[in-house]
């Protein structure tokens, strides 16, 4: 936000604010308006619950207009806009850290059009995964991207953090399936980038703004690509005395040129809190559990299963298992997505990172996040989206200062653990708030300086969603501490 317009921003109890709100109240409706301290504490924070910022106002727009005048109203009081889906995000990146109007977009819940021949489907940002795969479903069709959280995640929320879900190994991440999609930009000017067919001509204004979580506009609608569904899919599980042993599996799967629809691992800690959960009667004295699936052609599928065994057999995998129908697969995915939520058994917070580094160095960084937990004495719950590299360890904890602050240094040195095997910040969960101090480590001045560039080409008056993805200028090659935790971490930290 420039110095010189900063002085302008108006907030409550200002007479300016109390116009903002009437105004609003004529675009969007009297009771899409939320402006009391309780309904404003709901918004305060995403999935990611260790920092908080609570809006000024959350105003809930049903349509790409509505939108629009919202942000036209924004840009004459000087008021920064920061863009909400569901909520499941797990980086803040809807935490709206310098106040402002928490834009929610979860009335825009429409399935504008399903185009069978095509195989796309047009929809509003606020419409779920799940909801866009049911409404293909009659014609075969289904949308790829599966993120834990999709039967709540919206469209929107998936582009703008470029979502991707343990099916990426195969399908890829969210800007994989969009072809177009209907964006507010910051001055309120509405355009289009791509289409019902993705435009390849000219700048790929399209790829640039999928994963800029909502730093240089607001998606408002989306031509998604569909895709058949298998015509048979098969889903394995299988156990290992370790998970350096599953993580060995994993490569080998792949090295044999075997690129299953996905391929997780979780470490025995994960998987007995699952058990608990779900009661699925699973192993647990194995150092780990891997899930491989398969789909396409049956004809196909019967020689890759061959490989499969193969390959974990030579790793010294036990309890091999194919599930029998539909039911049981089902039954081990919910599981799976699950796993985070039945964490909550073993501590009543979980910061849940998500770095990935090269699948060939998967069993080392396995070694070396067990012996940063060791030496913070903070217990790490571990599962991996291990066909593609990223982990997601969760650092389990309380409320206790102290072990706050030990789990927010094992955090970062799990981060440059990943930049130094070779990998990178994130692979879906965004930058947001979470990450945004560690981006020096990854990337230069000239990195950051550039990226700036093209922010301030979008929005030049810094309104839209502020304080995210980008260090503040001047903190490159510093560690910044955050400074919206929820936890008050003891001096010194």
């Amino acid at each position: 936000m420039p110095e010189s317009e900063r002085a302008e921003a108006i907030g409550p109890p200002s007479e300016k604010f109390r116009q903002l709100i009437s105004e609003l109240k004529r675009v969007v409706g009297e009771g899409h308006v939320l402006s009391s301290q309780v309904d404003l504490s709901v918004y305060e924070c995403d999935g990611e619950t260790l920092d908080i910022a609570r809006p000024d106002l959350v105003v809930l727009p049903a349509s790409t207009e509505e939108v629009q005048a919202v942000v036209r109203l924004a840009n004459r009081y000087f008021v920064p806009v920061t863009p909400r889906g569901a909520g499941t995000g797990l980086s803040g990146g809807a935490t709206t850290v310098v106040g402002g109007i928490s834009l929610a977009l979860t009335r825009m819940t429409k399935v504008l059009e399903i185009d069978p021949d095509n195989m796309v489907a047009r929809v509003e940002a606020g419409v779920t995964n799940a909801a866009v795969s049911l409404a293909a479903e009659r014609f075969g069709l289904y949308f790829a991207p599966d993120p834990s959280s999709q039967a709540a995640s919206t469209v929107g929320g998936n582009i703008a953090e470029n979502s991707g879900g343990p099916h990426t190994l195969k399908y890829g991440t969210t800007v994989n399936h969009v072809n177009g999609i209907t964006v507010v930009l910051a001055d309120g000017s509405v355009t289009t980038f791509g289409g019902r067919a993705r435009d390849c001509l000219g700048l790929d204004l399209l790829g640039l703004f999928v994963g800029s979580e909502g730093t240089l506009g607001i998606a408002t609608e989306a031509w998604l690509k569909l895709i058949p569904r298998p015509e048979a899919v098969e889903t394995m599980t299988c156990y290992f005395q370790s998970v350096e042993a599953g993580g060995r599996a994993v490569s080998a799967v792949v090295a044999a040129g075997v690129i299953p629809a996905a391929m997780e691992l979780i470490d025995r800690l994960t998987l007995r809190a699952v058990d608990d959960a779900h009661h699925m009667g699973l192993d647990r004295g194995a150092g780990s559990l891997l899930i491989i699936e398969l789909d396409g052609s049956r004809a196909g599928i019967e020689t890759l299963r061959e490989v499969v065994v193969r390959c974990v057999s030579v790793e010294g995998a036990f309890g091999v298992r194919w599930a029998a129908d539909a039911a049981e697969r089902a039954s081990i995915w919910k599981a799976r997505k699950s796993a985070f939520g039945s964490l909550g058994r073993l501590a009543p917070h979980a910061y849940v990172l998500d770095g990935v580094i090269p699948r060939s160095r998967l069993a080392e960084a396995i070694r070396e996040i067990e012996a940063i937990g060791g030496r913070h004495g903070v217990t790490i719950a571990n599962v991996y989206h291990a066909g593609d590299g990223n982990l997601h360890p969760a650092l389990l904890y309380h409320q206790d200062e102290q072990e706050m602050a030990r789990v927010m240094k094992a955090g970062q040195e799990i981060l440059e653990l990943c930049v130094t095997l070779g990998g990178t910040l994130s692979g879906e969960h965004g930058i947001g708030i979470e990450k945004l101090h560690t981006m020096p480590i990854l990337f230069s001045d000239a990195d950051l300086k550039a990226m700036q560039w093209v922010k301030e080409s979008f929005d030049p008056r810094g309104l839209c969603n502020p304080g995210k993805v980008l260090p503040a200028p001047g903190a490159c090659g510093e560690f910044v501490p955050r400074p919206l935790l929820r936890h008050r971490l003891p001096a010194g930290s």
